[in-house]
C-alpha cells in the first residue's frame, strides 16, 4: 500500500501533467505541458512545436541541453537551407522529419531543408490522462496529432503519446505515422535527444554497442576515446562538431539500450527502442565552450538526408493508408530510481 494513502485529496500533491501558455519572451503565446512524475523526474512538453521535450530534470540535476534559442514558437516556413537551426532550441527531445533527415539537399523530388518539417508544427491536443489515485490508477499521458500536409501531397499525419507513471522516473513516447494522402511518401524520421551539464560533463560515458563509422572529421574527436564525454573542445567552437552512425546491436527481444552515465554524480539516462522500427543510433558530439551537449539519436535512418537514403535504396516509403508505429523509452539512472540503477548493471543489460 503506497504511503500516501488516505493521506492525499488532489493527485496534483503527487504529481500529473499541467497545461499552460508562455506569456514573455521569444517564445510568448508557445503551449506548453509540465509532466510531473513525482519521482523527482519532471519535463517540459511544447505542444506548439510537435510535442517535442524543452527542459527535464531529475531532483535538482538538468538533463537537457538547452540552445541560445530555447523555446520559439512554430516555425514553418524554415525548411529551406539552414533555417532550422535558427529555431532549434535544443531539449530533451526534438524530432526530425518525417520525410528528411540531416542537412540541405535537392533533387528532382524536390528542396529539404535540415531535418524536415515537424518540429515546426503545432500538435492538436486530443487526450489529457491525469492520475486517478483513488481508483489506483497511477498513470497519466497526453496524446496529439501533427499533420505534415499539403495539397498534391505528401501527407503524413504523427499520432504522438507521452506517457508515465507517478513514482517512476521516466517516460515512453508512443507514436503513429500514417500516409493519408493518395501516393506513396518518403518515410525518415529520427529522435534526436539532447543532453547537457551536468549529466554531461568530463568523463562522462557514452553507452551504446554495435557497429560503427565516424561520419565527420576525424581531427574534430575529442579523443581517441569517442565513447568519452571531454572538456569542451576549442575545436568545436562554431560549427565544429564529431558524428558517429551506429549500426546498434539488440537483444533476443529485439531492444536497443543506450545512454549515458555519469559515475561523479551517480547520475545516467537509458534510452530503450526495437531496433526492427529504428534500425539506426547516431551519437552526435558538439562540445563547444558554452554549446555543450551530446546528441543520442535513434531513427529509421542515419541523418544522411533523403536524397542520399533515396540513391542508396534505403528510403522507406509508406503506402497510402500505410501506417508505422514506434515506441522509445526514456527512464533516469542513479541510486534513488531503478531497475537499473548502476552504471554496473547497464552495461550488462547492454551484454545482454
Amino acid at each position: 500500500m503506497p504511503e500516501w494513502t488516505d493521506k492525499i485529496s488532489n493527485h496534483k500533491q503527487l504529481g500529473g501533467i499541467e497545461t499552460s501558455v508562455l506569456d514573455n519572451g521569444a517564445g510568448k503565446g508557445v503551449r506548453i505541458a509540465w509532466i510531473d512524475t513525482g519521482s523527482g523526474f519532471r519535463y517540459k512538453v511544447v505542444l506548439d512545436r510537435a510535442m517535442d521535450i524543452a527542459e527535464a530534470f531529475f531532483n535538482q540535476h538538468s538533463l537537457a541541453w538547452i540552445s541560445h534559442v530555447g523555446v520559439l514558437g512554430p516555425q514553418p516556413m524554415s525548411n529551406q537551407g539552414i533555417d532550422w537551426l535558427r529555431t532549434f532550441g535544443g531539449g530533451l527531445l526534438v524530432t526530425c522529419g518525417l520525410d528528411h533527415v540531416g542537412g540541405p539537399d535537392e533533387d528532382a523530388h524536390g528542396t529539404r531543408g535540415v531535418h524536415g518539417l515537424i518540429s515546426n508544427i503545432p500538435a492538436e491536443i486530443i487526450s489529457i490522462q491525469q492520475p486517478d489515485i483513488r481508483a489506483g490508477n497511477l498513470d497519466m499521458s497526453i496524446t496529439g496529432i501533427i499533420r505534415q500536409h499539403k495539397i498534391f501531397g505528401p501527407c503524413l499525419t504523427l499520432k504522438r503519446t507521452i506517457s508515465g507513471r507517478l513514482g517512476q522516473a521516466g517516460l515512453t513516447i508512443k507514436d503513429e505515422v500514417m500516409n493519408e494522402g493518395n501516393t506513396p511518401a518518403p518515410f525518415m524520421l529520427l529522435y534526436h535527444f539532447n543532453f547537457g551539464w551536468p549529466l554531461v560533463d568530463e568523463g562522462t560515458d557514452i553507452i551504446w554497442k554495435g557497429k560503427h563509422r565516424v561520419a565527420s572529421d576525424p581531427n574534430l574527436l575529442g579523443s581517441t576515446n569517442i565513447k568519452k564525454c571531454p572538456n569542451p573542445l576549442s575545436v568545436h567552437d562554431g560549427p565544429g562538431e564529431s558524428v558517429v552512425f551506429i549500426e546498434p546491436e539488440a537483444n533476443s527481444d529485439h531492444q536497443v539500450y543506450c545512454g549515458l552515465w555519469n559515475e561523479k554524480k551517480q547520475l545516467g539516462v537509458q534510452i530503450s527502442f526495437d531496433k526492427r522500427e529504428l534500425p539506426w543510433l547516431t551519437n552526435w558530439q558538439h562540445f563547444a565552450k558554452n554549446e555543450y551537449v551530446t546528441g543520442i539519436e535513434p531513427g529509421t535512418n542515419p541523418p544522411i538526408g533523403q536524397k542520399a537514403a533515396r540513391e542508396s535504396n534505403a528510403l522507406t516509403f509508406l503506402a497510402p493508408g500505410e501506417k508505422k508505429s514506434i515506441e522509445v523509452n526514456l527512464s533516469v539512472l542513479g541510486p534513488e530510481v531503478g531497475p537499473y540503477t548502476t552504471y554496473t548493471n547497464f552495461i550488462n543489460l547492454i551484454n545482454e
